[in-house]
Protein backbone atom coordinates (compact mmCIF):
# COMPACT_ATOMS: atom_id res chain seq x y z
CA UNK A 1 0.00 0.00 0.00
CA UNK A 2 1.14 3.51 -0.71
CA UNK A 3 2.53 5.50 2.21
CA UNK A 4 1.74 9.16 2.75
CA UNK A 5 5.15 9.73 4.39
CA UNK A 6 8.14 7.63 5.30
CA UNK A 7 9.32 9.26 8.52
CA UNK A 8 7.89 11.92 10.84
CA UNK A 9 9.29 15.41 10.10
CA UNK A 10 12.30 13.94 8.28
CA UNK A 11 12.57 12.87 4.64
CA UNK A 12 15.25 10.67 3.14
CA UNK A 13 17.29 13.69 2.02
CA UNK A 14 17.32 14.92 5.65
CA UNK A 15 15.14 17.95 4.93
CA UNK A 16 13.13 18.93 8.02
CA UNK A 17 9.41 19.26 7.29
CA UNK A 18 7.42 20.96 10.01
CA UNK A 19 4.00 19.41 10.62
CA UNK A 20 4.24 16.98 7.71
CA UNK A 21 1.76 14.55 9.30
CA UNK A 22 -1.07 16.91 10.13
CA UNK A 23 -3.34 14.91 7.81
CA UNK A 24 -3.44 12.03 10.30
CA UNK A 25 -6.96 11.47 11.66
CA UNK A 26 -7.52 12.51 15.26
CA UNK A 27 -4.10 14.19 15.28
CA UNK A 28 -5.13 17.63 13.99
CA UNK A 29 -4.38 20.46 16.41
CA UNK A 30 -7.54 22.14 17.73
CA UNK A 31 -7.97 25.88 17.59
CA UNK A 32 -7.61 26.07 21.37
CA UNK A 33 -5.20 24.02 23.47
CA UNK A 34 -6.85 20.80 24.68
CA UNK A 35 -5.78 18.75 27.70
CA UNK A 36 -3.38 15.86 27.19
CA UNK A 37 -5.39 12.70 26.59
CA UNK A 38 -4.81 9.04 25.76
CA UNK A 39 -6.27 8.43 22.30
CA UNK A 40 -5.78 4.69 22.19
CA UNK A 41 -4.73 1.92 24.59
CA UNK A 42 -3.66 -1.28 22.85
CA UNK A 43 -2.40 -4.57 24.24
CA UNK A 44 -0.12 -6.46 21.87
CA UNK A 45 -0.60 -10.17 21.28
CA UNK A 46 2.27 -12.08 19.65
CA UNK A 47 1.07 -14.23 16.73
CA UNK A 48 1.86 -17.94 17.01
CA UNK A 49 4.21 -17.93 14.03
CA UNK A 50 6.48 -15.37 15.74
CA UNK A 51 6.73 -17.18 19.07
CA UNK A 52 9.94 -19.00 20.00
CA UNK A 53 10.10 -22.80 20.38
CA UNK A 54 10.95 -23.93 23.90
CA UNK A 55 11.78 -27.41 25.20
CA UNK A 56 13.27 -26.58 28.59
CA UNK A 57 12.48 -28.17 31.95
CA UNK A 58 9.49 -25.88 32.60
CA UNK A 59 7.83 -26.38 29.22
CA UNK A 60 4.86 -27.90 31.05
CA UNK A 61 4.23 -24.53 32.70
CA UNK A 62 5.51 -22.10 30.08
CA UNK A 63 4.29 -24.13 27.13
CA UNK A 64 6.23 -25.18 24.08
CA UNK A 65 6.56 -21.60 22.83
CA UNK A 66 7.73 -18.31 24.35
CA UNK A 67 6.30 -14.97 23.29
CA UNK A 68 8.70 -12.51 21.72
CA UNK A 69 9.85 -9.69 23.99
CA UNK A 70 8.24 -6.46 22.83
CA UNK A 71 9.40 -3.73 22.95
CA UNK A 72 12.81 -2.34 23.85
CA UNK A 73 12.55 0.53 21.38
CA UNK A 74 9.98 2.08 19.03
CA UNK A 75 10.12 4.11 15.80
CA UNK A 76 7.14 5.52 13.88
CA UNK A 77 7.75 5.01 10.14
CA UNK A 78 4.66 6.49 8.54
CA UNK A 79 1.00 6.22 7.65
CA UNK A 80 -0.46 4.13 4.86
CA UNK A 81 -3.07 5.48 2.44
CA UNK A 82 -5.77 3.52 4.29
CA UNK A 83 -4.92 5.16 7.60
CA UNK A 84 -2.76 2.38 9.04
CA UNK A 85 0.00 3.66 11.34
CA UNK A 86 3.31 1.84 10.89
CA UNK A 87 5.93 1.32 13.58
CA UNK A 88 9.18 -0.59 13.93
CA UNK A 89 10.06 -2.13 17.31
CA UNK A 90 13.27 -3.79 18.41
CA UNK A 91 13.76 -6.62 20.89
CA UNK A 92 16.57 -7.01 23.39
CA UNK A 93 19.07 -9.88 23.79
CA UNK A 94 16.42 -12.59 24.01
CA UNK A 95 14.38 -14.53 26.56
CA UNK A 96 16.19 -14.35 29.89
CA UNK A 97 15.29 -14.54 33.54
CA UNK A 98 16.83 -13.78 36.91
CA UNK A 99 19.03 -16.50 38.37
CA UNK A 100 21.05 -17.14 41.54
CA UNK A 101 24.66 -16.06 41.69
CA UNK A 102 27.15 -18.59 40.38
CA UNK A 103 29.71 -19.33 43.10
CA UNK A 104 32.97 -21.22 43.00
CA UNK A 105 34.32 -21.01 46.51
CA UNK A 106 34.20 -17.38 47.59
CA UNK A 107 34.08 -16.15 43.99
CA UNK A 108 30.44 -15.33 43.21
CA UNK A 109 29.15 -13.74 40.02
CA UNK A 110 25.81 -12.46 38.81
CA UNK A 111 24.00 -14.66 36.31
CA UNK A 112 21.04 -14.82 33.97
CA UNK A 113 19.11 -17.76 32.56
CA UNK A 114 18.93 -17.71 28.76
CA UNK A 115 15.94 -19.76 27.63
CA UNK A 116 16.90 -19.77 23.94
CA UNK A 117 20.68 -19.16 23.75
CA UNK A 118 20.61 -19.20 19.95
CA UNK A 119 18.31 -16.16 19.84
CA UNK A 120 19.20 -13.30 17.47
CA UNK A 121 18.08 -9.73 18.37
CA UNK A 122 15.60 -8.44 15.78
CA UNK A 123 13.11 -5.80 14.92
CA UNK A 124 9.49 -6.21 13.86
CA UNK A 125 6.78 -4.18 12.20
CA UNK A 126 3.70 -3.10 14.16
CA UNK A 127 0.71 -1.91 12.14
CA UNK A 128 -2.09 -0.09 13.99
CA UNK A 129 -5.53 0.44 12.48
CA UNK A 130 -9.03 0.71 13.91
CA UNK A 131 -7.87 -0.01 17.44
CA UNK A 132 -6.03 -3.19 16.44
CA UNK A 133 -2.29 -3.90 16.25
CA UNK A 134 -0.73 -6.45 13.90
CA UNK A 135 2.85 -7.65 14.40
CA UNK A 136 4.81 -9.07 11.48
CA UNK A 137 8.02 -9.27 9.44
CA UNK A 138 10.92 -9.90 11.87
CA UNK A 139 14.30 -8.66 10.61
CA UNK A 140 17.27 -10.34 12.30
CA UNK A 141 20.47 -8.40 12.99
CA UNK A 142 23.60 -9.76 11.35
CA UNK A 143 27.17 -8.79 10.61
CA UNK A 144 29.71 -10.04 8.07
CA UNK A 145 29.85 -13.40 9.87
CA UNK A 146 26.10 -13.94 9.92
CA UNK A 147 23.36 -13.55 12.55
CA UNK A 148 24.56 -12.13 15.88
CA UNK A 149 23.49 -13.49 19.28
CA UNK A 150 22.42 -12.07 22.62
CA UNK A 151 24.78 -13.81 25.03
CA UNK A 152 27.09 -11.74 27.27
CA UNK A 153 30.53 -10.90 25.91
CA UNK A 154 33.57 -12.87 27.11
CA UNK A 155 35.49 -11.62 30.14
CA UNK A 156 38.27 -9.18 29.30
CA UNK A 157 36.30 -7.68 26.42
CA UNK A 158 35.02 -4.12 26.36
CA UNK A 159 31.31 -4.60 26.90
CA UNK A 160 31.57 -7.65 29.14
CA UNK A 161 29.06 -7.48 31.99
CA UNK A 162 30.66 -10.13 34.19
CA UNK A 163 27.44 -12.14 34.08
CA UNK A 164 27.41 -15.90 33.80
CA UNK A 165 24.95 -17.17 31.19
CA UNK A 166 23.00 -20.20 32.40
CA UNK A 167 20.72 -22.69 30.71
CA UNK A 168 17.25 -23.24 32.23
CA UNK A 169 18.67 -26.25 34.12
CA UNK A 170 21.42 -24.03 35.62
CA UNK A 171 24.36 -25.21 33.55
CA UNK A 172 26.89 -22.61 32.40
CA UNK A 173 26.69 -21.47 28.79
CA UNK A 174 29.65 -19.96 26.97
CA UNK A 175 29.29 -17.31 24.33
CA UNK A 176 30.82 -18.48 21.05
CA UNK A 177 32.44 -15.08 20.44
CA UNK A 178 32.26 -11.37 21.28
CA UNK A 179 29.43 -10.64 18.83
CA UNK A 180 26.68 -10.57 21.45
CA UNK A 181 24.31 -7.61 21.50
CA UNK A 182 21.67 -6.45 23.95
CA UNK A 183 19.77 -4.07 21.69
CA UNK A 184 17.52 -1.51 23.36
CA UNK A 185 16.64 1.38 21.05
CA UNK A 186 16.00 2.09 17.38
CA UNK A 187 15.80 5.33 15.38
CA UNK A 188 15.41 5.90 11.64
CA UNK A 189 18.46 7.32 9.89
CA UNK A 190 16.34 9.14 7.27
CA UNK A 191 17.84 7.05 4.45
CA UNK A 192 15.98 3.77 4.87
CA UNK A 193 18.15 2.31 7.62
CA UNK A 194 18.33 2.63 11.37
CA UNK A 195 20.58 3.46 14.30
CA UNK A 196 20.39 0.92 17.11
CA UNK A 197 21.61 1.25 20.71
CA UNK A 198 23.06 -1.59 22.80
CA UNK A 199 23.45 -2.09 26.56
CA UNK A 200 26.52 -4.34 26.58
CA UNK A 201 29.31 -2.18 25.15
CA UNK A 202 27.62 0.16 25.19
CA UNK A 203 27.58 0.08 21.38
CA UNK A 204 25.94 2.13 18.63
CA UNK A 205 25.08 0.29 15.42
CA UNK A 206 24.20 1.66 12.02
CA UNK A 207 22.16 -0.95 10.14
CA UNK A 208 20.48 -1.11 6.76
CA UNK A 209 16.86 -2.01 6.07
CA UNK A 210 17.74 -5.72 5.91
CA UNK A 211 19.32 -5.76 9.38
CA UNK A 212 22.94 -5.79 8.18
CA UNK A 213 25.29 -3.98 10.54
CA UNK A 214 27.15 -1.36 8.50
CA UNK A 215 29.08 0.36 11.29
CA UNK A 216 29.63 -0.38 14.98
CA UNK A 217 30.86 2.18 17.51
CA UNK A 218 32.01 1.30 21.03
CA UNK A 219 34.16 2.56 23.90
CA UNK A 220 37.89 2.57 23.24
CA UNK A 221 39.67 -0.23 25.12
CA UNK A 222 42.10 0.52 27.91
CA UNK A 223 44.86 -1.61 29.39
CA UNK A 224 44.63 -5.31 28.58
CA UNK A 225 40.98 -5.22 27.51
CA UNK A 226 40.08 -6.47 24.06
CA UNK A 227 38.24 -4.05 21.86
CA UNK A 228 35.08 -4.99 19.96
CA UNK A 229 34.46 -1.56 18.45
CA UNK A 230 35.97 1.90 18.91
CA UNK A 231 35.13 5.56 18.32
CA UNK A 232 33.33 6.35 21.59
CA UNK A 233 34.79 7.80 24.81
CA UNK A 234 36.35 5.11 26.97
CA UNK A 235 34.61 6.41 30.12
CA UNK A 236 31.37 4.86 28.86
CA UNK A 237 32.89 1.50 29.80
CA UNK A 238 31.82 2.34 33.35
CA UNK A 239 28.14 1.90 32.58
CA UNK A 240 26.46 -0.33 35.11
CA UNK A 241 26.06 -3.93 33.86
CA UNK A 242 23.02 -4.15 31.58
CA UNK A 243 22.55 -0.40 31.73
CA UNK A 244 24.46 0.77 28.70
CA UNK A 245 22.79 2.74 25.91
CA UNK A 246 19.02 2.50 26.36
CA UNK A 247 17.46 5.36 24.43
CA UNK A 248 18.49 6.65 21.00
CA UNK A 249 17.39 9.45 18.69
CA UNK A 250 18.52 10.85 15.35
CA UNK A 251 18.47 14.64 14.99
CA UNK A 252 17.43 16.24 11.68
CA UNK A 253 21.12 17.07 11.14
CA UNK A 254 21.91 13.34 11.14
CA UNK A 255 23.68 13.42 14.51
CA UNK A 256 22.85 10.57 16.87
CA UNK A 257 21.94 11.07 20.54
CA UNK A 258 22.15 8.06 22.86
CA UNK A 259 21.36 7.87 26.58
CA UNK A 260 23.16 5.63 29.04
CA UNK A 261 20.32 4.01 30.98
CA UNK A 262 21.57 4.97 34.45
CA UNK A 263 24.44 6.69 36.23
CA UNK A 264 27.97 5.54 35.49
CA UNK A 265 29.67 3.48 38.20
CA UNK A 266 33.25 4.71 37.93
CA UNK A 267 35.62 2.44 39.84
CA UNK A 268 32.51 1.00 41.49
CA UNK A 269 31.97 4.23 43.45
CA UNK A 270 29.50 6.54 41.69
CA UNK A 271 26.39 4.55 40.74
CA UNK A 272 24.41 5.60 43.80
CA UNK A 273 25.73 9.13 44.21
CA UNK A 274 26.18 10.66 40.74
CA UNK A 275 23.71 13.46 40.11
CA UNK A 276 23.34 12.94 36.36
CA UNK A 277 23.14 10.39 33.56
CA UNK A 278 25.36 10.79 30.49
CA UNK A 279 24.01 11.53 27.03
CA UNK A 280 26.30 10.91 24.07
CA UNK A 281 26.14 12.82 20.81
CA UNK A 282 27.82 11.26 17.78
CA UNK A 283 28.28 12.91 14.40
CA UNK A 284 28.56 9.90 12.05
CA UNK A 285 29.89 12.12 9.24
CA UNK A 286 32.99 13.15 11.21
CA UNK A 287 33.18 10.66 14.09
CA UNK A 288 33.19 13.54 16.58
CA UNK A 289 31.46 13.01 19.92
CA UNK A 290 30.44 15.03 22.92
CA UNK A 291 28.83 14.04 26.23
CA UNK A 292 26.16 15.94 28.12
CA UNK A 293 24.77 15.66 31.65
CA UNK A 294 21.10 14.75 32.07
CA UNK A 295 20.30 15.95 35.63
CA UNK A 296 18.45 13.86 38.20
CA UNK A 297 16.25 15.06 41.02
CA UNK A 298 17.58 13.21 44.07
CA UNK A 299 14.23 13.52 45.84
CA UNK A 300 12.55 11.40 43.17
CA UNK A 301 14.49 8.24 44.11
CA UNK A 302 15.93 6.47 47.14
CA UNK A 303 19.28 6.39 45.30
CA UNK A 304 20.31 8.07 42.08
CA UNK A 305 21.20 4.65 40.69
CA UNK A 306 17.49 3.78 40.73
CA UNK A 307 16.77 6.29 37.96
CA UNK A 308 16.60 4.98 34.40
CA UNK A 309 16.17 6.45 30.93
CA UNK A 310 13.66 4.45 28.88
CA UNK A 311 13.98 6.00 25.43
CA UNK A 312 14.66 9.19 23.45
CA UNK A 313 13.09 10.81 20.41
CA UNK A 314 14.14 13.97 18.55
CA UNK A 315 11.86 16.98 18.15
CA UNK A 316 14.39 19.18 16.34
CA UNK A 317 18.16 19.73 16.26
CA UNK A 318 18.34 20.94 19.84
CA UNK A 319 15.31 19.30 21.50
CA UNK A 320 14.67 15.67 22.43
CA UNK A 321 12.10 13.94 24.58
CA UNK A 322 13.18 11.40 27.19
CA UNK A 323 11.36 8.80 29.28
CA UNK A 324 12.69 8.89 32.84
CA UNK A 325 11.52 6.17 35.21
CA UNK A 326 12.29 4.10 38.28
CA UNK A 327 10.93 3.44 41.75
CA UNK A 328 10.56 6.38 44.09
CA UNK A 329 11.45 6.57 47.77
CA UNK A 330 8.33 4.53 48.59
CA UNK A 331 9.23 1.91 45.95
CA UNK A 332 6.34 3.03 43.75
CA UNK A 333 7.05 3.06 40.00
CA UNK A 334 7.09 6.37 38.17
CA UNK A 335 7.23 7.09 34.46
CA UNK A 336 7.64 10.63 33.17
CA UNK A 337 8.42 12.19 29.80
CA UNK A 338 10.69 15.24 29.85
CA UNK A 339 11.51 17.80 27.19
CA UNK A 340 15.29 18.19 26.93
CA UNK A 341 17.11 21.27 25.60
CA UNK A 342 20.65 20.52 24.39
CA UNK A 343 21.72 24.06 23.51
CA UNK A 344 23.39 25.35 26.66
CA UNK A 345 24.77 22.08 28.08
CA UNK A 346 28.50 21.71 28.75
CA UNK A 347 30.46 19.08 26.86
CA UNK A 348 31.76 16.70 29.54
CA UNK A 349 34.56 15.38 27.35
CA UNK A 350 37.80 15.75 29.29
CA UNK A 351 36.09 17.62 32.12
CA UNK A 352 37.09 16.94 35.71
CA UNK A 353 36.18 18.49 39.06
CA UNK A 354 38.90 18.49 41.73
CA UNK A 355 40.88 16.01 39.67
CA UNK A 356 38.06 13.49 39.32
CA UNK A 357 35.32 12.71 36.82
CA UNK A 358 32.20 14.87 37.25
CA UNK A 359 30.25 11.89 38.63
CA UNK A 360 32.17 12.27 41.89
CA UNK A 361 30.99 15.88 42.35
CA UNK A 362 27.77 17.17 43.89
CA UNK A 363 25.36 19.26 41.83
CA UNK A 364 26.56 22.37 43.67
CA UNK A 365 30.20 21.62 42.85
CA UNK A 366 29.34 20.96 39.21
CA UNK A 367 27.64 24.34 39.01
CA UNK A 368 30.58 26.05 40.67
CA UNK A 369 32.92 24.41 38.15
CA UNK A 370 30.81 25.83 35.30
CA UNK A 371 29.42 22.46 34.18
CA UNK A 372 25.85 22.97 33.00
CA UNK A 373 23.46 20.07 32.39
CA UNK A 374 20.87 19.93 29.63
CA UNK A 375 17.67 21.86 30.19
CA UNK A 376 14.85 19.66 31.44
CA UNK A 377 11.11 20.36 31.59
CA UNK A 378 8.32 17.93 32.48
CA UNK A 379 6.10 17.25 29.47
CA UNK A 380 3.76 14.64 30.94
CA UNK A 381 3.44 12.10 33.73
CA UNK A 382 2.42 8.71 32.37
CA UNK A 383 1.30 7.50 35.79
CA UNK A 384 -1.13 10.42 36.03
CA UNK A 385 -2.63 9.20 32.75
CA UNK A 386 -3.04 5.68 34.14
CA UNK A 387 0.02 3.96 32.66
CA UNK A 388 -0.52 0.33 33.79
CA UNK A 389 2.91 -1.35 33.87
CA UNK A 390 6.23 -0.76 35.60
CA UNK A 391 8.32 0.34 32.62
CA UNK A 392 7.92 2.38 29.44
CA UNK A 393 10.56 1.20 26.98
CA UNK A 394 9.76 2.90 23.66
CA UNK A 395 8.87 6.47 22.68
CA UNK A 396 8.25 7.93 19.23
CA UNK A 397 6.56 10.95 17.62
CA UNK A 398 3.58 10.24 15.38
CA UNK A 399 2.96 13.90 14.59
CA UNK A 400 3.81 17.18 16.25
CA UNK A 401 1.01 16.73 18.78
CA UNK A 402 0.89 12.94 19.19
CA UNK A 403 3.25 10.49 20.89
CA UNK A 404 3.33 6.70 20.95
CA UNK A 405 4.62 4.96 24.10
CA UNK A 406 5.15 1.23 24.51
CA UNK A 407 6.16 -1.20 27.26
CA UNK A 408 8.27 -4.36 27.16
CA UNK A 409 6.77 -7.71 28.18
CA UNK A 410 10.25 -9.14 28.92
CA UNK A 411 9.32 -12.27 26.93
CA UNK A 412 6.60 -13.02 29.47
CA UNK A 413 8.88 -15.02 31.80
CA UNK A 414 9.82 -14.75 35.46
CA UNK A 415 11.70 -16.88 38.03
CA UNK A 416 10.76 -18.36 41.38
CA UNK A 417 12.23 -20.92 43.75
CA UNK A 418 10.04 -23.70 45.09
CA UNK A 419 10.91 -25.55 48.28
CA UNK A 420 9.05 -28.11 50.37
CA UNK A 421 7.56 -25.17 52.30
CA UNK A 422 6.35 -23.37 49.20
CA UNK A 423 7.66 -20.49 47.08
CA UNK A 424 10.74 -18.70 48.36
CA UNK A 425 10.61 -14.93 48.16
CA UNK A 426 14.31 -14.11 47.97
CA UNK A 427 16.37 -15.47 45.11
CA UNK A 428 19.42 -13.87 46.74
CA UNK A 429 19.37 -16.58 49.41
CA UNK A 430 20.34 -19.14 46.79
CA UNK A 431 23.42 -19.83 44.69
CA UNK A 432 24.38 -22.33 42.03
CA UNK A 433 27.63 -23.93 40.96
CA UNK A 434 26.78 -23.61 37.27
CA UNK A 435 26.54 -27.39 37.04
CA UNK A 436 22.85 -27.74 37.70
CA UNK A 437 22.95 -27.70 41.49
CA UNK A 438 21.19 -25.19 43.74
CA UNK A 439 22.33 -24.19 47.23
CA UNK A 440 20.78 -22.12 50.01
CA UNK A 441 23.01 -20.00 52.22
CA UNK A 442 25.95 -22.10 51.03
CA UNK A 443 24.41 -25.46 51.99
CA UNK A 444 22.20 -28.16 50.54
CA UNK A 445 18.54 -27.42 49.82
CA UNK A 446 15.44 -29.27 48.71
CA UNK A 447 14.39 -26.23 46.69
CA UNK A 448 14.32 -26.06 42.91
CA UNK A 449 14.33 -23.10 40.55
CA UNK A 450 11.41 -22.76 38.15
CA UNK A 451 10.48 -20.49 35.29
CA UNK A 452 6.91 -19.27 35.12
CA UNK A 453 4.78 -16.88 33.06
CA UNK A 454 4.70 -13.24 34.11
CA UNK A 455 1.48 -12.06 35.69
CA UNK A 456 -0.82 -9.62 33.92
CA UNK A 457 -0.54 -6.83 32.91
CA UNK A 458 3.26 -7.09 32.57
CA UNK A 459 3.02 -10.24 30.44
CA UNK A 460 1.98 -8.26 27.37
CA UNK A 461 3.18 -5.02 25.86
CA UNK A 462 1.01 -1.91 26.13
CA UNK A 463 1.00 0.57 23.22
CA UNK A 464 -0.55 3.97 23.87
CA UNK A 465 -1.20 6.88 21.52
CA UNK A 466 -1.19 10.14 23.49
CA UNK A 467 -2.49 13.49 22.23
CA UNK A 468 -0.61 16.41 23.77
CA UNK A 469 -2.26 19.58 25.01
CA UNK A 470 -0.14 21.66 22.64
CA UNK A 471 2.19 21.02 19.68
CA UNK A 472 5.79 19.97 20.30
CA UNK A 473 7.05 22.73 18.01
Amino acid sequence: MKRVVSFPFQLRNRVWIQGCLLALPLMAAPALAAPTAVLSKLTLDIPAELQLPYQGPDAGVLGKHIALGLVSGLQFTGKDADGTLQFVSITDRGPNADAPKVCQGDNCRESKIFLTPEYTPRWLNIAVKDGQATISAPILLRDAQGPVHGLPLPDGTVGATGEVALSPDLHTLKAPDARGLDTEGIAADGKGGYWVSDEYGPFLLHVDAQGRILTKFGPTAEGAEKSVATGLPSILRWRQPNRGFEGIAVLPSGKVIAAVQSTLDIDGQTAQSATFIRLLELDPATGKTRMLAYPLNAKDYRKSGDAKIGDLVAVDDHTVLAIEQGKDQNKAPQNRIYRIDLRTATDLSGKQVAGKEPEFASAAKLKKAGIRPVGKTLLLDLRALGWPVEKAEGLTIVDKQTLAVISDNDFGVTTHVQSAKGKEKKLDNFTTDGKGRLFKDGGATDAALHLAPLAAPDDRSALWLIHLGKPLR
